[in-house]
């Protein structure tokens, strides 16, 4: 078997600023580079930019053109970065931290560890 695979666990959610309504994740993806991963928030926000309110196209452009590389940098330090925009009552964040994605067993290549054998499936058929 293979060894744990650095990476970076990537979560989108909205929550609405007033209170109302707890946080709803939208998407989450894992990448295995620190540009895959800003690239994930940089696609992101192209395509809403244009349904944002001004002040929120301003800041997803903001992080686009002069901090996206900060948060790049961070990354490749195995820092965790966050990236917030506001539109309206509705917060959008987008969060990105380093992870150890760990290896699974292949059925079909591999020999299953011993402890495989000894799980009784719930399911009768």
């Amino acid at each position: 078997m293979k060894g744990p695979t650095r990476g970076y666990w990537c979560k989108c959610w909205t929550e609405n600023v007033t209170g109302t309504g707890g946080p709803a994740r939208l998407a989450s993806f894992d990448a295995y580079s620190a540009s895959q991963a800003d690239r994930w928030v940089a696609i992101a926000l192209r395509t809403i930019s244009p349904a944002l309110d001004s002040d929120a196209s301003d800041e997803a452009w903001a992080w686009l053109h002069e901090e996206r590389a900060q948060t790049r940098r961070a990354l490749l330090r195995s820092e965790p970065c966050t990236v917030t925009i506001t539109h309206a009552d509705v917060r959008i964040t987008w969060t990105i931290r380093p992870v150890l994605f760990l290896a699974l067993a292949h059925r079909q290549t591999t020999e299953l560890p011993a402890c495989a054998h000894r799980f009784k499936s719930c399911i009768t058929e």
